[in-house]
This record gives structure tokens, sequence and C-alpha cells, in this order.
């Protein structure tokens, strides 16, 4: 292997350190002399130059991560396939990984996880919109940067397009923790397998452990496939259940039982944000419809006992054997790979299945050189085509995987609850088979999905532009499309399609029909971005757009340059339309999340920037336990929180950084109120300890209220909302009659309980 320190990469990318080392790849720090920049260099292994299959896995992660643009996606500026030397060269992220983080606290703070997962789940949502699939979802390829950023790296086996879809082969082996159960089984894979990775991550994050350990990379895949995982509260009790819940759902061995995409997941997340005390309906999803029993010992792998659910809501280990129609999958011996261990003692129908397949496979290939054939006497690719009927197809096995298919048209997708259309099938397509169409025409398909999905509401009279922004808060992707009326107010909606009360699942597209002037002429809005205001509103009033308002957002792109405009490039407009444009303030932000203290009430946050407050708002500790902002800077400066006029966290900020770097940071112990009322007595204690409060008094008083109930505490926080924890607090508890409070607190009232 080549070492390329010291040296000049096409007399552009001057290589100055290695910074990591893959299967495949060698990672460089570069300097980058043309656009002034550090940047990384991902080489490929010279021993693996000749390998095709090296080589197109190289070439599928520059394409997957090439066509997403997204801030929880590492960037790639260059690509390169020469014969002697193929690189990628992509944004130079100083962080560590967050499996080093994992590492280093042991446990990641609930808030923290839940911090990191929405980004991470954010970046999976662009990629499978784009429809890409990373299939190597893990700690070790998503980056943490110092601000709490999250990057999600290393699309090498990611599955773009027409892409393959098996992969449980020697080489997933250092992933095997976090593959699905349908990877260990080298079965089809789509999104959902990217979710069940996600929630394995998540579960490492909160406990501190990972679900399925095991001598072998064989054994832990067959615990994938057969095993069920220790509910995370019974290793980490301070996990919220509601984030339990998620968790596990994200980790559900059926394919049917998980969260369906990314955009739902976010969305239970973003609940659970919002009330870290919600409570899902997902029970279903932990109690076992089907009968177990229990299996041997697999050969080198950890603790196989059998696991039962008690009636406390735990569990003890459990090995679940499927019967051969299930998909039983085999025990592994030692020395045989992944791929064997789970691939074999198939039954005489995956014969009659391959059979089928094949004969499936050769009906393609004939259709596509009577396909090609015809073209080529068209005079070529550039003349239209016949459209084909996909009616009944497969979306993932026949239309993905065909490349000519995905050379000649572009496809929108919306997964639709349709009990009639088998699944994964397409039940419905537009324009209809058999209309002639140009190369590179989209094409709309319907896949037929099982479940409710989300309902589509009657939109039929909403401003239009409202309606894209709540349908894309659901998750859908938004095609806004008009229609000339004389009938019905310009600009508001006449329909969507799917149509309203449609079972819809996000990710999918939907089309919102909106009313336009009837002699008015459409045309396709031009790009404004990447220009400076002046030349926007300049190429606006030539196609008689009309500019109504411009926002400013923080960004280190150059001052006033357009980052963002709506509607977006491509969208169908008339003359007199209205433009909003969003402008870049020139500055680097600072996105930044800190702790709260729990149960300290209702709490006044105000943000400085060298003196100067930018934020100011009150924060609900009991539903909020960490608090997020944003602030732009210049130069070095200097960023405070307050909470309730006292200083709480400080940081200096250099914002000539991209992202802006903090350079050093400190958090200041204060003392606040802390509401225990409806506490039971010793959760109020716990509680009031941890807040550094250790002078407590208890006094009774009888009261029909649970026994050991926190009626009143003194001093109220109306009375001292920023209370010295050296003071004391009297804590009044509820007793019945016969003064009994059932708490184990030592001591008679008034005694100060240390």
């Amino acid at each position: 292997m080549e070492n390329y320190v010291g040296k000049r990469i096409d007399g552009r990318y001057e290589i100055q350190d290695v910074v990591g080392v893959g299967g495949m790849a060698v990672v460089y720090k570069a300097y980058d002399n043309i656009d002034d920049r550090i940047v990384a260099v991902k080489i490929l292994k010279d021993e693996y130059l000749a390998n095709e299959e090296f080589r197109r896995r190289f070439k599928n992660e520059s394409k997957a991560i090439a066509v997403l643009n997204h801030k929880n996606i590492v960037k790639v500026y260059d690509v390169s396939f020469g014969d002697r030397l193929q690189y990628i060269v992509m944004e130079y992220i100083e962080g560590i990984s967050l499996k080093e983080y994992i590492t280093q606290q042991g446990v990641v703070d609930w808030n923290e996880a839940l911090f990191f997962s929405i980004q991470i789940l954010r970046a999976l949502q662009h990629a499978h919109d784009k429809g890409i699939v990373h299939r190597d979802v893990k700690p070790q390829n998503i980056m943490l940067l110092e601000n709490g950023t999250i990057k999600v790296t290393d699309f090498g086996i990611a599955r773009f397009s027409h892409g393959e879809t098996r992969t449980m082969t020697e080489k997933a082996i250092g992933s095997v923790h976090y593959i699905s159960p349908e990877q260990a089984k080298g079965e089809l894979t789509d999104e959902k397998a990217d979710i069940y990775s996600v929630g394995i991550v998540l579960y490492e994050m909160l406990t501190g452990k990972l679900p399925f350990e095991a001598e072998s990379a064989v054994s832990v895949a067959l615990m994938q496939v057969n095993n069920e995982a220790e509910l995370p509260r019974t290793i980490n009790e301070r996990i919220p259940l509601g984030f339990e819940q998620i968790t596990m759902k994200a980790m559900q061995k059926s394919t049917r039982e998980r969260y369906q995409s990314a955009a739902e997941m976010l969305l239970d997340l973003e609940q659970l944000k919002r009330n870290p005390n919600i409570k899902f309906d997902y029970e279903k999803y932990f109690v076992d419809e089907q009968p177990t029993r229990y299996i041997g010992r697999i050969q080198g792998s950890a603790n196989n006992k059998p696991q039962t659910k008690s009636n406390t809501g735990t569990y003890e280990k459990v090995a679940k054997v499927p019967s051969a129609k299930e998909g039983h999958v085999p025990v592994a011996e030692e020395g045989r790979s992944v791929s064997t261990a789970v691939m074999e003692e198939r039954s005489e129908s995956d014969t009659k299945k391959k059979a089928i397949i094949a004969g499936v496979a050769v009906a393609v290939v004939l259709f596509l050189i009577i396909l090609v054939v015809s073209l080529l006497k068209n005079g070529g690719l550039s003349k239209k085509v016949e459209l084909h009927n996909f009616y009944g197809m497969n979306y993932e096995e026949e239309i993905l995987t065909n490349e000519e298919f995905n050379d000649l048209y572009n496809f929108e997708i919306s997964y639709e609850s349709f009990t009639d259309g088998k699944e994964g099938c397409v039940f419905r397509q537009d324009p209809a088979a058999g209309t002639k169409v140009p190369k590179g025409t989209t094409i709309r398909l319907y896949i037929a999905k099982s479940g409710e999905g989300t309902i589509i509401p009657d939109f039929e009279g909403k401003d239009y532009l409202s309606v894209r922004d709540s349908l894309e808060g659901m998750g859908f992707t938004v095609k806004l499309i008009p229609q000339p009326s004389s009938t019905v107010a310009v600009g508001t909606v006449i329909r969507t399609d799917p149509a309203a009360g449609s079972g819809v699942f996000p990710g999918s597209y939907v089309n919102v029909y909106y009313a336009a002037s009837e002699s008015a002429e459409l045309f396709k809005m031009p790009r404004l971005t990447n220009m400076s205001i002046e030349e926007a509103k300049k190429i606006a009033s030539e196609n008689g757009l009309t500019v109504s308002s411009i926002e400013t957002v923080d960004t280190s792109e150059e001052k006033d340059t357009v980052v963002e405009q709506s509607p977006k490039e491509g969208s169908p407009v008339q003359k007199g339309d209205s433009v909003v444009l969003t402008v870049s303030s020139g500055k680097t932000a600072l996105n930044k999340s800190i702790n709260l203290p729990s149960n300290a009430g209702v709490l006044s946050v105000k943000v400085t920037v060298n003196g100067i407050d930018v934020v100011s708002e009150n924060v609900d500790t009991k539903s909020n336990n960490s608090y997020s902002f944003t602030v732009a800077g210049e130069k070095l400066s200097d960023v405070k929180v307050y909470l309730n006029n006292a200083l709480y966290y400080e940081a200096s900020v250099n914002f000539d950084r991209e992202p802006a770097k903090v350079v050093n940071e400190k958090y200041h112990q204060i003392s606040f109120y802390v509401d225990v009322e409806g506490m039971d007595i010793n959760e109020a204690k716990s509680v009031l300890n941890k807040a550094g409060y250790k002078n407590i008094m208890i006094q009774e008083q009888v009261s029909p209220a649970p026994v050991g109930t926190v009626l009143k505490q003194s001093p109220s926080q109306s009375s001292a909302p920023n209370l010295d924890n050296t003071a004391t607090i009297v804590l009044t508890v509820a007793v019945n009659d016969n003064g009994s409070s059932n708490s184990t607190t030592e001591g008679a009232t008034g005694e100060v309980v240390q």
C-alpha cells in the first residue's frame, strides 16, 4: 500500500497526513491549493485497483454521496477514477466518531442521544428520498463535531438505484453487530434495514452496550435473527419509557413492525423531545405472539438462555426458533462463513423459486434486447420511447434493479395503503403505459404497502404554499402543479394526488394541484440561488416575478448571497407570482444544545454574543431537559447563556471557522428552585440531592393523597426562584390515619435529613 503523505495529487491536493484506514481505502488530510481549504482525500488501496468488485463499491460511494446535499452528510467536492489512482475528495471533519464518544462516555445522556439520533435520521431520510440506502449504519460511520453536529459518512456499500441488494457476505462481517435480520439472512433490503441499525446505535448510546454480543460474528448474526434484546430500561433506568419504546420499535425483527421510514421515526422523536413523559402504544411489539422453544447453545456464542417476559415487564433471554416455513436459520458451526451459516438448509421450494426467478430474468433480458433494438431502429435513445407497463411489477426487485429503466426514466414514488395490490408492487402509474415520452421523463409510480399510512387531509380551497409546508412537515415530498381555472380562486388548492383521505407513507411524493390564472402562461421557475440579491431581483423581474420578501439566515456564504428560494427552481410559475428569497448574513452560525436542570420550573433563558442579547425566552424544564440555540458572530466571540439572569454557560467561539468552533466552554453551578410537589418522597429527595440541596426537613400531614406523596414544599418558587442550595427545604408529606408515610426516611417530624 503506497503512502501518499508528502505528495501532491493531480497538481492540486497536497497530502499532509493519514487520518483513517478502512477495509478498502485510506483517508488522508490534504490541502486543496486551488480552493484554499483543508479536505479529506479517500484513496482506494493499490491492491484493490484491479478488483472490479472494490472499484464498483468505491464508485458506488462517490455516486451515492455526490447526489446528496444535507448538512448531516459529509460533502463531496471532487472524484477521480483513473487506472492507477482512484480517489474521492470530501469535506474534512474535525471531530471524533460516535463510537469513540460512546466509549468515552460509557452511557450517553438520553438528551444527547435524542439530539444525535434526530440528526442521523434526517440525514438518512434525505438519502432515502434520493433512492439511497446506506446499509452500513454504525457509530464508526457517524462523525461527531465539537458543536454536536452529526455527519454521516461511508456510503461504500450503499445501494444506489439499481445496485445490489444482498449484503450479508464476509465483507460485511465487521458490521455484524448493527445489521438487520434481513441482511443477516441475505434477503432483500430497503430503507427499513437502516432503521434497524439506527435502533441498535440508539440502544448502544442509551445503555453503553450492544444488544447482541458473542465470541464469533456468525453467532452475533444468528442472534440478530433469533434473539430479543434486553429492554434498555433494565440496564439504564434513567431512560424515558417513550425513548425505550422508540428504540425497541426500530429494532423489531419484522420489517412490518418497524418504523416504515426515517420520517416516521423522526415524528415520534420530536414528540419525545417536546414531552419526555410521553408513552407510545407499542406494547404489542414487545409481546411474542408465536410459541417459542429453546435451542441449544450456539457454538462460540454468548449466553443463549430461554427468554420470557415477566409480569414486571422485564425480560430474560430467549432464543426463538421459527419453523422451516417461517424462515428458520440453522445453527452455524465454527469456521463456517456468516453467509453459509445463515443461508444453508433451504428447502426444495428454493429450487423452484430459483427456477421462477431465472425464467423472469430471461424474460426481462429478452424484453431489454427487444427494447434496445427498437430504440436503435428509431434513431437511438434521443427519440421518444413507448412507456413500459409497470403494473404489477415489484419496485425494489424488478424496477430499481433494471439498468435500462433507470437510464430511460426518472421515478417519483408514492407508497400507499392499498389492500387490493400486492405488497411492494405498482398498482398505478402516471403517465399511462404506452404513452410516447422522451428519455428522462419523470414517471410517478404508486406502490402498494400494508398498513394505514398517514391520512392526507382535505386541503381543497387552502393556500397552496401553506399546504406545501404542512405536507412537508408530515414527511412528504411535495410537487406543486398549477392548473388554469376561472372558477377557483388563484393560488388555492384544487386537489391532491394521492387524494384526500388516502393512507400514504412518509417519504412519498404528493402532487398539489392549485388554481392559476386561466390566461396565464406557465413557465419553469429560474434558479436564483448562489446569486447576489440584486442579480436575483433582476432575473425575477425579467421573468415577470415579484420578490415579495427577503429573509436572512446565518451561513458562511458571502453576505447577501441567495441560499434558498421559494418557489424552488423548476417549479411551474406564472407572471405576477411572488418570490421569497433567503439570503446569507455572511456570518458562520453556532448550533448549540445545552442541558437544563430538571424540575426547575419555568426558567428565563437569555443568550448573549459579546454582551449583546440575541435570544430571550422562557423554557419549562418539566417538558424540556435541554435547550438548543443558534447564534452568529464575528471572529472570536464570547457566547453566554443566562438562566434566571444567572450565568450558566459560557464559551469562546471562533466564527471564522466553518462550522463555528467552540474554543473553550464552561458551565457554572447555579442553584434553582426545584419543584418536587406531587412526587414520592424518596424520588423528591433524590431529585433535590442531585440539584445540590442537602438540608431537607420532612413534616407529615394526614391526606387522602397516596401515602408518601409530597403535598407542599417550602420555600415556594414565587418566594425563592434562585434558592441557595445551602438553604433548608421543608417537604410536607402525605400520611394515613395511623401516621405512617411508608417512607424510607428515618427521623421524626422536623428532623433534617441529609
